[in-house]
């Protein structure tokens, strides 16, 4: 059969790609076709995502695409982070620039909401934690602060949502994308009544949900114009959340789990139904849609941030390093000599992640890393035993026996890491392929088009398209040790969350005791 081109957009937090994936009736073959960057811009004390310039990337992708082939692309699709959003007005016209889910704004929106709706209710609504970030808090923090953008906005969209409407000129939210909200009930397939009347947040802003592998409709004429397109193709809504399109690669079952390793880390398996019960809350797990239309039940976690903003503050200060340099320095020095919990408040947003870190084991009674190899040594022990306590925290809510880990996205590239999780987790990890979302998403248009009847036929054809590579657990060489050691420090985090939660339903109960006096 003729080569089929897919066109993956594939917007991450520190950069988009525009990737073409191209099927020949056998196998799929990756090319990026554009990269492009994509920071958060500060101004006036708020953190933006430049919207434009996100769009003029993939202009310019489509641009080279069409410059490089000579045949018009099957379809593209739009995958990207979960939270953000964009705000548009009655006419359809972009609100301002979107809010970075960094931006401070949000840090102490969950205690301020808390006495109209506390975390437990939210996540039996939502079946999402509570994160400062969320979408949710985004949305209450505007509400509360009167933001005349709010005011004015007449639909909401999420971040891959706002580019296929600005390719296609359809306004609709993508199923997956919607789950990360914590606004959506997951049971219901529905939008939350309750949550939306409880934060405040107008119920009309939010449009309708496309599930994945919807037809969107063409792409604009005026937007093939200004690309050079003479023909016409349509837009795809992919598994939109960026960590759904991952996902949707990997052959998994009841005995294994995944592991999406980047920027941030985010290990689950599949489900048939989300888990709201308060044993699920307590452990931190989240409910958020797959490319099929499912569920995934999942632990997000501090990724990679934590090494990359080591390696920023290092390339500042003269010594910089690349990873594979970086990877080097950490398998030569010492094992386990400092332990770090990565989920802690202290290293989500920090000027300085080195004195961070430092600072952290200073407290707990642990040497404070030295070098860069010992800093990246810590990193990496600390993050695969976070991997570690989510495995058997998965084992135990749903009753099954992981025998199986596979890690997709730019950690597969992290040998040192693979084989650390692989020896933390003793169970084999089998890595790849490095380019998930882009292939998850290209899979969902795939099918769409009716190049495969289903996800799985998709997925047998990756199995010969990708490279893999099995990490297996070797002995113990201090492990069980250092988990000890990693379960005391989380332990004690936990104590103090759940003591400041108790203070906070203490502090709620009375002033509402106070009101009903008065």
């Amino acid at each position: 059969m003729a080569e089929t081109s897919f066109l993956a957009v594939d917007l991450g937090a520190s950069n988009g790609r525009v990737m073409d994936c191209a099927w020949d009736g056998n196998a799929f073959f990756l090319r990026e076709v554009h990269r492009f960057s994509n920071n958060g811009v500060r101004a006036a004390n708020s953190l933006y995502w430049d919207a434009l310039g996100i769009w003029s990337g993939i202009l310019d992708g489509l641009k080279k695409y069409r410059g490089q082939s000579n045949k018009l692309p099957t379809a593209v699709g739009v995958d990207a982070w979960g939270v953000d959003y964009a705000l548009l007005d009655q006419r359809g016209r972009l609100i301002g620039n979107p809010y970075h889910y960094r931006d401070a704004r949000t840090g102490n929106m969950p205690e301020r909401v808390s006495a109209s709706i506390d975390a437990l209710r939210l996540f039996k609504a939502t079946g999402v934690q509570s994160m400062a970030i969320n979408t949710s808090f985004q949305l209450a923090s505007m509400a509360l602060s009167a933001d005349p953008q709010l005011a004015a906005a007449h639909t909401l969209l999420p971040i891959p949502d706002l580019f296929q409407y600005f390719l296609c000129g359809q306004k609709s939210a993508e199923y997956t994308e919607a789950t990360t909200t914590q606004l959506y009930n997951p049971v219901a397939r529905s939008w939350s009544s309750e949550v939306l009347t409880a934060l405040q947040i107008p119920p009309a802003i939010f449009p309708s949900v496309r599930m994945p592998g919807t037809v969107l409709g063409p792409v604009l004429p005026q937007v093939l114009a200004d690309c050079g397109y003479s023909g016409s193709f349509p837009a795809i809504a992919v598994a939109s959340h960026d960590t759904a399109s991952a996902v949707a690669v990997l052959p998994l079952d009841d005995r294994s789990a995944f592991l999406s390793s980047g920027t941030w880390s985010l290990m689950g398996v599949t489900v048939p139904e989300p888990l709201l019960g308060e044993d699920a809350f307590r452990s931190g797990c989240t409910n958020e849609g797959s490319a099929d239309g499912g569920m995934l039940l999942i632990r997000n976690l501090t990724g990679l941030w934590i090494l990359q903003e080591c390696m920023r503050l290092w390339a500042a200060a003269g010594s910089a390093l690349n990873w594979q340099e970086t990877e080097r320095a950490a398998s030569a020095a010492a094992p386990f000599r400092s332990l770090i919990d990565p989920n802690a408040p202290e290293f989500q947003a920090p000027q300085d992640m080195p004195a961070a870190i430092a600072g952290y084991c200073a407290r707990t009674g642990q040497p404070a890393p030295q070098t860069p190899g010992e800093t990246a040594r810590c990193i990496f022990e600390s993050l695969s035993l976070s991997y570690r306590a989510t495995l058997d925290d998965l084992e135990r809510l749903t009753g099954r026996v992981i025998q199986t880990i596979r890690l997709v996205g730019g950690g597969a590239k992290n040998h040192s890491l693979c084989q650390m999780t692989a020896d933390a987790c003793h169970r084999p990890v089998i890595a790849g392929p490095v380019e998930a979302a882009a292939l998850g998403n290209a899979l969902v248009q795939a099918v769409a088009t009716g190049h495969f009847s289903t996800l799985d036929e998709g997925r047998a054809a990756l199995l010969h398209s990708c490279e893999y590579r099995t990490f297996e657990p070797r002995p113990n060489n201090g492990w069980q040790e250092a988990a000890s050691h990693f379960d005391k420090i989380r332990k004690s985090l936990q104590d103090q969350k759940n003591q400041g939660q108790k203070n906070q339903d203490q502090k709620n109960q009375d002033q509402a005791a106070l009101s009903s006096a008065q």
